[in-house]
Order: structure tokens, then sequence, then C-alpha cells
């Protein structure tokens, strides 16, 4: 079950897009989803070390620690956040080792279509929603029976090896959802 609430932290060392995408989220979303939002790539690690985030936006280029690391650092504090980045400056080589080496969700550039943004936010907070309820029901059932059951033990240890790699949206009639292909 999906918590009515949801966490999303927002890193980008612009002040102007930072208030931006706090407008955008609060306009679309509400008070269905907690915006933190902060310049310094060192605030945002102590909040990941503080409370849980389904998703994770940041900008690649920063003076502090460039997006990828900071990325790195938040996955290993919260691997079930779904992971975002967000970049004016795109280039082929950062996006694949976003995706290949950081398990980033979405690569984003800027300027977004306001839109698009927000689709990719939604799915990227059902993601991380998701991975953690699964992390949650797989921790009760581990506490109830003392034990992981052998289904629960392959999962995390395909996991382990391949971050969201058993993550599976399904559609309304029982496909499989494939993640959108930006051009």
């Amino acid at each position: 079950m999906t918590p009515t609430t949801q966490n999303l932290l927002v890193v980008d060392d612009e002040l102007h897009i930072i208030r931006s995408l706090y407008r955008l989220v609060r306009r679309h979303f509400g008070m269905q989803v907690n915006c933190w939002v902060t310049e310094s790539t060192h605030q945002a690690l102590a909040w990941a070390r503080e409370r849980p985030f389904d998703a994770v936006i940041s900008d690649l280029c920063m003076p502090e620690m460039d997006g990828l690391a900071l990325l790195t650092q938040v996955a290993a504090l919260q691997p079930h956040a779904a992971l975002m980045l967000l970049t004016g400056a795109a280039d082929f080589s950062s996006a694949q080792r976003a995706v290949n080496q950081v398990g980033v969700f979405r690569y984003l550039t800027k300027p977004w279509n306001d839109a698009e943004l927000l689709s990719h936010l939604e799915a990227a907070l059902e993601h991380g929603a998701a991975a953690r309820a699964r992390a949650a029901e797989a921790d009760a059932w581990e506490q109830h029976s003392g034990q992981l059951s052998p289904q629960e033990a392959e999962r995390r240890r395909l996991e382990a090896l391949e971050p969201g790699i058993t993550v599976v949206e399904w559609g309304p009639n029982g496909e499989v959802l494939m993640p959108p292909v930006d051009s």
C-alpha cells in the first residue's frame, strides 16, 4: 500500500531552479508530497540520513559535489529511493554513467517541459514508494518467521548484484509497463 504522503528531495545549486521546482511540485501534488529543497549537497546527505525519500532529484554540475557522487551516496543510504538527474549540460557519457553505475531512474535535461517533468516525478515517486513497501513487507516476513523466504533471499541477492532489477511496473490489465524512452 502506497503511503498518502510521499517524500521528495530536490538538490540544485541554483536557487531559482529550486524555487521553480518547489512551486511546480506544490501546485501539482499539493500536500501529498513533502518536498525538501536545498542548494547544499551536504544538507541533502544529512536529510537522507534522517528520513526516507521516495524520490531524489539532483542537478549534475554543482560546486560542492557533482550530482552523480551525491546520488551514489544517497543510494547507499536509501536503496529504495528513485534517483533522478536534472542537468543543463547533458552528454552521453554522463548519462551512461548515471544509469549504469549509479542506477539513476531518469536522466532529464534543463530546460524542462513542466508536463513531462511532472510525469517523470509521478513515476519516480510511485517507484520509490513501491520499493519501500516491498522492503517493509520483506522485513515484516523476516520478523514474523525469523527467516527470509527463499524467494525474498533470491530477490535480495539479485538486487545487491543489480539494483532495480526486480522492480516491475504493472499496467491495469496485468501487462508489464516499460519506462518511456526519451528522445
